[in-house]
């Protein structure tokens, strides 16, 4: 819920890094959700998953779009996505995955103002009943268990 209602979004906005939970994420330490750190992202569990193990790729810098990424920032975007994708396999058994970045307000974008990659795993059924009917989300284990899980199993 504090997503809907937009209860912890900072009064600030998103635009500015010191609102920026991407900023933010990579300096956290007692309730971290980062999994892997890079030379130039990193991945984070997303706080509102879709679906269970989803992960975001992001860059260091405060960026708003996939063009303004260095070749090497984009090259270790590529390759962070590719290592979630194995971790994911690996520890959960996903099926598949959905992939993407949603540039922009009018493309999606929650936060607009910092780029980051979606990796959600998929699995057979997992677009049950329960979001339909019970207007819920089924997540079978806590975020910081789901983070250790695959911060242990990422390569180093």
């Amino acid at each position: 819920m504090a997503y809907v209602t937009g209860e912890d979004r900072p009064a600030q906005g998103y635009e500015k890094p010191s609102g920026c939970p991407f900023c933010l994420a990579p300096d956290r330490v007692d309730d971290s959700l980062v999994v892997a750190r890079g030379s130039w992202v990193f991945a984070v569990l997303n706080l509102y998953p879709y679906n269970p193990g989803h992960l975001l790729i992001c860059p260091y810098r405060h960026v708003a779009d996939y063009t303004e990424l260095t070749v090497d920032e984009t090259a270790e975007l590529a390759s962070f996505a590719q290592t979630a994708m194995r971790v994911v396999r690996a520890t959960s058994q996903a099926h598949g995955f959905n992939l993407g970045l949603n540039q922009g307000n009018a493309a999606g974008a929650g936060i607009a103002a910092h780029l980051h990659q979606h990796v959600v795993p998929r699995w057979g059924g997992d677009a049950n009943f329960m979001p339909v009917i019970g207007r819920t989300k089924v997540l079978p284990q806590l975020l910081a268990d789901t983070r250790d899980l695959f911060a242990s199993a990422w390569p180093s």
